[in-house]
């Protein structure tokens, strides 16, 4: 195809290359683009100077921008051909004007190929233990999972009204030894209780290389308007959960207490989790995004790199 008549050929080298843009590069978003290939230049938006300069010792070129101000927005339409949306809808009201200005942002000009959303598996609400797939109804018990089922709304008619292919992943518990927070050891530390077993939740889990991998093979081999489980393949209840974690790092496992000792004892967000119970089929994961779990269950993951 001539130059003229490809949109990508008359354009200078830098901008020929694909080009990825990361919308809330935290943990797992820093993840994502060290899994992406060099082939990629890759952009995020920084809110604040400091963010900025983070981006660049990581080799991201950042963008300067704010989500909660559309107007800085605008230098975001047609800048990348592929998006990875990571940031988290505001922390209250029923749903995310964060996502609704970005994809308007984008829409000006011409579209990305391929846009992935994080969502989350809260959407489902209380399933009562039962295995869930990606079909299932979503019914959001909280108002931070309403959030997000407005902000997969956003996404799902932003890929068909534009053409792009939009996809989501719905992602449990993340950890990682080397993530802030991210495994029980604090919580064993200061004692915090666990569920009683007649009491117990199922919980799903995901390492965060893990994830940061599926969202980078979601960029390329997403389907359009697709939702993905984005989990590994363990099978715990919360406090077997916790009881694994105590006994790999050596530390004495946590009380067991009932639900109404709970009520009384734990505080309103943890709570919140410990009301939902769910298992996860992770099908798609492994066949459409043919990704390889390199810590398919928690018992590898939970133990630091050597």
């Amino acid at each position: 195809m001539p130059s003229n008549q490809n949109p990508y050929g008359a354009l200078p080298a830098r901008f020929r290359r694909p080009r990825v843009l990361i919308v809330g590069c935290g943990d797992v978003g820093s993840r994502a683009a060290r899994a992406l290939p060099p082939r990629v230049r890759v952009l995020a938006l920084a809110r604040s100077a400091e963010a900025a300069a983070a981006l660049r010792q990581q080799a991201i070129v950042p963008l300067a921008g704010d989500l909660d101000q559309a107007a800085s927005l605008d230098r975001l339409a047609g800048i990348a051909t592929h998006v990875l949306h990571l940031a988290p809808p505001p922390a209250v009201g029923e749903g995310d004007p964060r996502t609704a200005a970005l994809l308007r942002a984008l829409a000006r000009r011409r579209a990305p190929l391929a846009l992935v959303y994080g969502s989350t598996s809260g959407v489902y609400g209380d399933c009562g233990g039962a295995w869930v797939d990606e079909t299932r109804p979503v019914r959001p018990q909280t108002a931070r999972a309403r959030r997000r089922v407005a902000a997969e709304t956003w996404v799902r008619a932003f890929g068909r009204a534009a053409g792009v292919r939009a996809s989501i992943l719905r992602i449990p518990g993340i950890y990682a030894p080397d993530r802030p927070g991210g495994t029980p050891r604090e919580r064993l530390q200061r004692g915090t209780p666990v569920l009683a077993p007649a009491d117990d939740v199922f919980t799903n889990h995901i390492h965060a290389d893990d994830l940061a991998r599926a969202f980078v093979l979601a960029l390329w081999r997403g389907r359009p308007q697709r939702v993905v489980h984005a989990c590994d393949d363990s099978q715990l209840k919360m406090g077997d959960y916790v009881d694994l974690a105590a006994d790999l790092y050596g530390l004495p496992r946590p009380p067991r207490i009932d639900r109404q000792a709970a009520d009384a004892q734990l505080p309103a967000t943890l709570l919140s989790f410990m009301s939902e119970s769910r298992r996860m089929h992770n099908t798609r994961l492994k066949r459409e995004l043919r990704l390889r779990l390199r810590h398919p269950d928690v018992h590898t993951g939970l133990l630091p790199k050597t």
